[in-house]
């Protein structure tokens, strides 16, 4: 990922010196799981931790020639044991390292992620509470449909959070597996004990069965979580992109001292952020389509997935980690205006009132096909005419034959659509 989009904490996780770091301790571990099989001296384990070490540069200059960068991070790591690193790697093959460390390094991401999500969930929280009974306008097909509250905008924010935190939770889970289990997983020249050892070190999970690797299901389901994660912050910010439209304003991102909206237009005030996050989701989904097509391995391993890790895995936890960080700030500071929202409510002058006029009429003992047909002819002329929809209604008599004057005027009370608002924020934990 570029650095542009790169918060530091996530980004060291991803860095060569991590990665090594990573492969280091798995071989570390292996070492002391081996010693207490008796198999390497117990004197040696104490020599091979101090002087264990390696060179990101030293390891590219032996990767030059060796083609192959777990051999070259050995051969580093050998340079600084000295004897003793005969004992390094003993029954292991390098995706035992490589998938164990994976896993472990992924696992990292995944927690610091859910931290971001936590605090996106939270700061919508207090939005919510803060706009409960905040009248809006809510829109279905992009058309005024019934008046709402902005709180319960956020509060279905809330809980589509609540159920990515689960989704975030079960990749983790999935994706704490790591593997010792020698060249085609028959454990034929290493103990289990010795996975059993590593993976508890590493807070992992030995995996039931393996390959040569850990099977690629896991990390697809995990980089399917991050696309799904990443489709809920795009729908939040394609929503606050519409709210923010000059005719509409009922909310905007934040603009600050000093920002500029446009080169050539002093007045723009754009919702750039927002653009960004819904562009980059369309990145996450890539990777998580790319992450499907490592599924199909062959035989007990090829290493088609290996060069498509090497980025997807990186480049979806950066983007998600810094695309969760700048929703966050949208939501904080974001500018909401309760005034447009009531006037765009009035907007289209009682229409959105139809439904309960139509019911109105169907109880009072009129047909729901006639009282359908009454409604909508008078709602097609407001559509046309600048007149509202109370007053026509008022004037025919198929209507005012069957409702009184107050009863008609019940109909166009905006609080039977928030009635329940508090019941919902109870239900929802807010």
């Amino acid at each position: 990922m570029i650095q542009r989009y790169t918060r530091p904490e996530m980004g060291t996780l991803w860095t060569d010196e991590s990665r090594f770091h990573t492969w280091l301790e798995v071989e570390l571990y292996a070492c002391e799981a081996q010693a207490e099989l008796g198999l390497i001296p117990r004197e040696a384990i104490p020599v091979i931790r101090e002087k264990a070490d390696f060179s990101v540069d030293r390891i590219a200059e032996l990767e030059r020639t060796l083609n192959h960068d777990v051999i070259a991070f050995l051969t580093n790591v050998a340079e600084h044991v000295g004897e003793y690193s005969r004992y390094v790697h003993l029954g292991l093959t390098s995706s035992d390292v490589v998938d164990t460390a994976l896993s472990s390094v992924t696992r990292r991401a995944g927690l610091l992620l859910r931290e971001g999500m936590v605090a996106l969930r939270d700061a919508i929280a207090v939005r919510a509470r803060e706009h409960k009974y905040t009248p809006v306008m809510g829109r279905t097909h992009g058309i005024h449909a019934e008046p709402m509250t902005f709180g319960l905008k956020l509060a279905m924010w809330h809980e589509e959070m609540q159920r990515n935190l689960v989704r975030i939770d079960r990749a983790i889970e999935t994706i704490s597996f790591g593997k010792l289990s020698g060249a085609v997983g028959t454990y034929a020249n290493i103990d289990p004990f010795v996975e059993r050892y590593v993976c508890e070190k590493m807070q992992l999970k030995p995996s039931p069965i393996s390959t040569q690797v850990l099977q690629r299901d896991r990390h697809a389901e995990f980089l399917s979580a991050i696309a799904i994660i990443g489709g809920s912050l795009e729908k939040f910010a394609t929503e606050v992109r519409h709210l923010q439209k000059t005719e509409v304003l009922e909310a905007e991102e934040y603009f600050s001292p000093g920002q500029k909206g446009s080169s050539a237009m002093p007045h723009k005030r754009n919702p750039i952020t927002c653009e960004r996050v819904a562009g980059m989701a369309r990145l996450l989904r890539g990777y998580a389509l790319a992450a499907f097509e490592d599924q199909a391995l062959w035989h007990e391993r090829d290493i088609t997935h290996s060069s498509v890790e090497r980025v997807i895995l990186p480049d979806a936890t950066i983007a998600l980690d810094y695309m969760l960080a700048k929703m966050k700030g949208i939501v904080e500071k974001l500018l909401v205006y309760p005034e447009n929202m009531l006037r765009n409510i009035n907007g289209t002058r009682g229409l959105i009132f139809s439904q309960q006029v139509l019911l109105a009429l169907t109880k009072a003992g009129m047909l729901r096909e006639d009282a359908y047909r009454v409604v909508q002819s008078h709602a097609m002329r407001v559509w046309r005419e600048d007149v509202h929809l109370r007053a026509l209604l008022a004037a025919d008599p198929e209507v005012t034959s069957r409702l009184s004057a107050s009863e008609l005027d019940a109909c166009f009370d905006p609080s039977r659509s928030t009635k329940y608002v508090d019941f919902i924020f109870e239900r929802l934990g807010l």
